[in-house]
């Protein structure tokens, strides 16, 4: 009891003083939540109640003599932050000998917010929060924190649980022999797991702390009462700790970054910096062909129209057909995001040539499947355009409906045709692990060079061939970790060997058929060297209804997994003597994998653009279960998704992890570009490379390639 007053007499003494001395003039409507030294909307080493912004994204990373934090946080919800950390320990390696005994022993960490009341006169801004989630346990805690806004200052008071809370000035008492207040701190099977049991037990203590922003708006300056008492860390510290109180200031760059510096626990300098972007409001400004004018004409090259479509409405591969009265035009939008844009772009464009259509319709296809059809009304197009008619939008001169199935499509007279059978490019490529033993950033980088020839619209050959410039995972020396698993099929932890084995190799040589089986079902067929580490056969079908917020998937596949040792060779016994860890292992020589999908999008007010995705099935190391990937799209078109799977292997045997998860951003190039391009870029995290719950990575997916059959999406007149 007598602890709980003295820390209480404690926070009320910073606040006593701290208040009269802050308390002047200042422009508060410039503050902004900002991040702690472990990622995550707070103070310095406490979390507050507040949140960021819807979308807001941000990275940083923090510095002392004890620890290196490397954390990136979202806010995926109005009221959900959600913050991805890794620390490095200074004073203390990884492992021992050849395994991890010269890398920085890495702990990562998950955390999670949510905010349960917004701030009001009376009530403050309050949350609820979980640090390292599913973790080893050497950060774990729980919070709840309230936060109110009095002027310029920001006032923040908690209670903490676990590693934030050891000092227990609350509840709960340290002895020599468990100093957690007897919570427990082993995490459970291989680690990775949920450990609810443990959650809001052992120490609690109250904490506080004030963050002030200045009238000169780019400093704000911190202060918190710390009720961590640092006596149950893993790694010996530099000092033990001499105070509660850390103070700290805040230098902001702009709106796209910030430097952090604080003086914490009485003898410990931080430093620190944050990048930060908001996902709903990212945008760049493109260096794009200018819109055609309405300016009516008699020419009718149609060859010079469909050029036009290509290079100004951005459709590729464009046939245009005269059906009785109506104009047709097939094509795959390559360009706009936003369908609407390459609408207006293209009925302009067929305006300016074109009279005495009644209408003109845009059949956007992918592979030679139709997936949606816009009609435009060319009368109120030529009014639109023209402004005759006051408060008419161009979303009123359109609209969308089922596309007629190519099969089934009448007799029509073609106009033109651009379609071009044989592409190629070059891509860079990154590939990309952290936390490793051997090494925290392990990576490879490259050139791809893709390859396509079409013999129709339905059928093509591509190939890539990979050429490998730098990469250190020769030093991935022990795949599999001491006292890991060796049962399981390596089917990805031979990952090393493909990455650094060969300089060139052959990832994809597949032959690919695309069809429309029905109005609504669409199938691929496909067979070759279908990944770097797989080769195979196999076939996917999708049903799929137009502007329908769900669909239903089914793909099988036989496959052998290749020799990385060979260009075109495969294992063909299955056991594997790997001469770097002088152990044998078991590969995959032929098994039949496949799953069945369920994908919806929910239509709640309550979030916007959330999409859902179960699978269960069989994966290539022979497990079967299933995989939930849940993701979000914001405003600029970034989307955010995270994937768990579970199967039939128990921890011990699935290895480290205990089972396979992990996130994702996939950005839209365009808004990194200075043109508008549908392309994108993935950038994901998988904390361990294992060989549970492992799936065949096919070219394509049919749900990604029919996108345009949902209004809703990204490809809509709405956005």
């Amino acid at each position: 009891m007598k602890s709980y007053q003295k820390s209480l007499s404690q926070l009320i003494t910073l606040c006593l003083v701290s208040l009269p001395a802050l308390a002047v003039s200042a422009d508060h409507r410039y503050f902004e939540p900002s991040q702690t030294d472990f990622g995550g909307v707070g103070l310095m080493q406490m979390p507050t109640g507040r949140v960021a912004r819807d979308g807001e994204f941000s990275f940083g990373l923090s510095f002392n003599a004890d620890y290196e934090h490397y954390h990136a946080s979202i806010q995926l919800l109005d009221r959900l932050e959600a913050t991805l950390r890794y620390t490095l320990l200074p004073n203390r390696n990884y492992g021992s000998g050849s395994f991890g005994g010269d890398t920085k022993y890495t702990d990562k960490g998950i955390d999670f917010k949510f905010k349960l009341f917004d701030e009001s006169f009376w009530v403050p801004e309050t949350s609820v929060g979980v640090r390292d989630l599913g973790g080893t346990g050497l950060f774990d805690g729980e919070y709840i924190a309230a936060t109110k806004r009095v002027g310029p200052i920001d006032i923040t008071a908690g209670i903490a649980w676990g590693y934030m809370g050891n000092m227990a000035n609350l509840r709960g008492s340290q002895t020599s022999s468990n100093k957690e207040c007897g919570r427990v701190s082993e995490y459970g099977g291989k680690g990775g797991e949920f450990d609810i049991k443990r959650w809001f037990t052992g120490c609690a203590s109250v904490y506080g702390g004030l963050e002030y922003q200045t009238p000169w708006r780019p400093l704000a300056l911190k202060a918190e009462y710390d009720a961590n008492d640092y006596t149950g860390d893993f790694a010996p510290l530099e000092q033990p700790p001499k105070s509660h109180i850390n103070i700290g200031a805040l230098y902001a760059l702009g709106d796209w970054g910030r430097l952090r510096a604080s003086f914490e626990r009485g003898n410990i300098w931080t430093l620190g910096f944050t990048l930060r972007t908001n996902f709903n409001s990212l945008q760049q400004e493109w260096l794009n062909n200018p819109a055609p004018v309405y300016s009516p004409n008699t020419s009718r090259d149609w060859s010079e129209i469909a050029r036009s479509l290509s290079k100004n409405a951005g459709y590729s591969d464009v046939s245009i057909y005269r059906d009785k009265q109506d104009i047709l035009i097939y094509g795959k939008q390559t360009h706009y995001r936003n369908a609407g844009s390459g609408y207006e772009r293209a009925a302009t464009i067929i305006e300016n040539a074109v009279t005495g259509a009644s209408s003109f319709r845009i059949i956007d296809q992918s592979k030679g499947l139709s997936l949606t059809e816009t009609i435009i009304d060319a009368d109120k197009h030529k009014k639109y355009a023209n402004q005759e008619q006051i408060g008419l939008t161009f979303d009123e001169t359109v609209s969308a409906v089922q596309p007629p199935n190519p099969k089934n499509s009448p007799e029509t007279e073609v106009l033109a045709s651009n379609y071009e059978p044989f592409s190629y490019d070059f891509a860079p490529t990154l590939a990309q692990s952290l936390g490793s033993a051997e090494d925290f950033y392990l990576f490879s980088v490259g050139i791809a060079g893709n390859v396509l020839y079409r013999f129709n619209q339905n059928t093509e050959l591509s190939a890539q061939v990979h050429l490998n410039l730098y990469n250190n995972y020769d030093k991935f020396s022990h795949t599999v970790a001491p006292g890991d698993s060796t049962q399981l099929k390596r089917v990805r932890t031979l990952v090393r060997n493909y990455l650094s084995d060969q300089p060139v190799r052959l990832n994809n040589l597949q032959l690919t058929q695309f069809d429309q089986l029905g109005d609504s079902v669409f199938g691929q067929f496909y067979a070759g060297y279908l990944e770097s580490m797989f080769a195979g056969v196999g076939a996917e079908v999708l049903f799929r209804q137009h502007n329908s917020n769900w669909a239903l998937g089914l793909n099988a596949n036989y496959v052998k997994q290749r020799d990385p040792a060979s260009q075109f060779g495969f294992f063909d016994t299955e056991t594997y003597y790997d001469m770097r860890d002088k152990r044998n292992y078991r590969t995959q020589t032929g098994t039949v994998t496949g799953h069945g999908t369920f994908y919806y999008r929910p239509q709640w007010t309550w979030i916007e653009d959330l999409e859902l995705k179960l699978s269960a099935g069989k994966y290539l190391a022979e497990d079967k279960g299933f995989t939930i990937n849940i993701s979000r799209q914001f405003k600029s078109g970034v989307k955010v998704g995270a994937f768990a799977t579970k199967t039939n292997l128990s921890a011990e045997e699935f290895g480290e992890g205990s089972f396979n998860k992990g996130f994702y951003i996939s950005i839209p190039l365009d808004t990194l570009m200075t043109h508008p391009t549908v392309n994108r870029s993935v950038i994901s995290w998988i904390p361990l490379t294992r060989d549970g719950g492992q799936m065949l990575n096919t070219k394509y997916n049919l749900y990604d390639l029919t996108n345009q059959r949902y209004q809703k999406s990204e490809y809509s007149l709405a956005d």
